[in-house]
């Protein structure tokens, strides 16, 4: 795949050419963004993922759900529906894909719709008789098409935007001029022990404007793992099978390895969608701790509910006041 990439290096200027015009056209107004009134927030990132959009967003719901009603907007991926659906008690993740359809089962009290034309979805949600007061884009900040009145971009802290170029051969969906469309920019997945000689120097590598706001974010794993009806404390438990599906589980991997923790790891690709030979062998396991995507796509088999455990996690933001301020000065 490597390889592939470094051959395909030709046709990263074609690329870069397309998407700068693309973005060009967008801010001179010659292609067309709608805005709206009710206050729309884009979480997004410039790379083609890994960067925890769904931590992001489920942080927002809990800064926002309390006052406001919120509802999420994603576009579904590799759901086997079409169009716009609003997530009720039939949906599952092939109606409405695995990030939706985690959202939907964690927060009851919110809406969670997916549409692939973002367009069409918000003037879905604004037709309801209870529309939303905000509506939460997840993974739009190249759908253009709508123009978010906050955009909060996503890059990891093992691999920064500003160390990367676009596709083929690297991992940007759009030039690093596009981060110039964001208000507040955050490096996500950092170490505990970052220290404020580090966050400088990323400060200047990332070239913030100084109309943007630049917060770091960590991940908080959970202390239990949880199943449908148990938990077990992280640290007891025996020899298991680790089982991701996810853009990058090396952060897992070493949290688990760190905690002293014996274990397999089946690792596949991004979104998987698991055959019946996959459920097949994972159900010869004893025990099986995965993350909470994957588990909303293995859950409802039967085979695998007694052994089948998820590992929460939630981010920390260490300018918490400056962030949630700026989200609920803009919803106000």
């Amino acid at each position: 795949m490597k390889f592939i990439r470094i051959i395909l290096f030709p046709i990263v200027p074609i690329y870069f050419i397309v998407t700068w015009l693309r973005n060009w056209l967008y801010d001179k107004g010659i292609k067309s963004s709608k805005s709206y009134d009710i206050p729309i927030i884009c979480v997004g990132n410039l790379s083609t993922g890994g960067t925890g959009k769904t931590p992001m967003i489920e942080y927002l719901i809990r800064l926002l759900k309390d006052e406001k009603s919120v509802a999420t907007l994603s576009r579904g991926y590799k759901r086997i529906t079409e169009g716009y659906e609003l997530a009720d008690q039939g949906a599952t993740t092939d109606t409405i894909g695995d990030e939706p359809y985690q959202f939907y089962r964690k927060f009851k009290d919110i809406k969670v719709a997916v549409d692939g034309n973002r367009q069409n979805g918000i003037a879905q949600l604004l037709s309801l008789e209870d529309k939303p007061d905000v509506i939460l884009l997840d993974d739009a900040y190249q759908h253009r098409k709508v123009k978010a009145g906050f955009n909060i971009l996503l890059t990891a802290y093992y691999k920064l935007y500003s160390d990367d170029i676009v596709l083929p051969t690297g991992n940007l969906r759009e030039p690093r001029s596009g981060a110039k469309r964001a208000d507040i920019i955050v490096v996500t997945k950092c170490p505990s022990g970052i220290t404020e000689n580090e966050k400088n120097k990323i400060f200047q590598k990332l070239k913030i404007e100084p109309y943007q706001q630049l917060v770091f974010s960590s991940i908080d794993y959970a202390e239990k793992v949880f199943s449908t009806d148990s938990e077990m404390i992280l640290e007891s438990l025996p020899k298991f099978t680790l089982v991701t599906g996810i853009a990058n589980a090396m952060p897992l991997v070493d949290f688990l390895i760190n905690k002293g923790l014996k274990f397999d790891h089946l690792e596949y690709p991004d979104h998987y969608s698991f055959r019946p030979n996959d459920i097949e062998e994972l159900a010869k396991k004893d025990l099986i701790i995965t993350t909470e995507k994957d588990y909303v796509r293995l859950v409802d088999n039967e085979n695998l509910k007694s052994k089948l455990f998820y590992l929460p996690i939630e981010i920390t933001i260490d300018k918490k006041d400056v962030f949630d301020g700026a989200i609920t000065s803009f919803v106000d």
